[in-house]
């Protein structure tokens, strides 16, 4: 129990759930101390973000559908890291997967992120990518990807003009700006 924590929880049960994620409605007393209800989203998987940049300063976004959404939105390669599979592991699945690129090195850009704290308990890590290759992409059943190569500082733009609104891409552009240095030097970096 959290000395912090101004919320009485009295019971939770599941809503919800599929192989994704589980949705739990807990009764509460609320701050003021008045009773309530909290649901929450539990996510299954860590979600991690992984920014390949080469040599020359360039990065790949890649671009789907959301359902969510219902647009159509540019962001780094990321995806979900299940049990049984380490973050960086699931690093390298996505960037291949989604790119077809390997990387020689990674570097955790930003650990432990919260995504949206006030419904769900996701966490996110961000990887940067360093040393690539290209190969051949394999995007899963659910994905209809385009992938787009550009400079570095263009995706930061896009950021920067409300093009690129997913949180993980946003996040890993805005970091690696905020170093100042086109294309971000390997260093402290994890082998492939």
């Amino acid at each position: 129990m959290n000395p912090e924590n101004p919320w009485t929880t009295h019971s939770t049960r599941t809503i919800y759930e599929n192989p994704w994620i589980r949705v739990t409605e807990s009764a509460v007393t609320n701050p003021s101390g008045n009773p309530g209800i909290y649901g929450v989203v539990h996510f299954r998987n860590r979600a991690i973000g992984v920014l390949p940049v080469d040599d020359e300063g360039h990065t790949w976004l890649v671009g789907q559908y959301r359902y969510t959404l219902d647009s159509y939105e540019w962001e780094i390669p990321e995806g979900g890291c299940p049990d049984g599979e380490t973050p960086i592991e699931a690093a390298r699945r996505e960037l291949r997967e989604e790119t077809g690129l390997v990387a020689r090195h990674y570097q955790v850009l930003l650990d432990n992120l919260a995504l949206s704290n006030s419904v769900t308990d996701e966490r996110a890590t961000i990887f940067l990518a360093t040393g690539l290759s290209q190969g051949e992409a394999s995007p899963e059943e659910t994905e209809s990807l385009r992938v787009r190569r550009l400079p570095l500082a263009e995706a930061v733009g896009m950021v920067r003009r409300g093009e690129i609104t997913d949180s993980i891409s946003v996040i890993a552009l805005l970091a690696v700006d905020a170093q100042g240095r086109f294309p971000f030097p390997e260093k402290a970096t994890e082998p492939a």
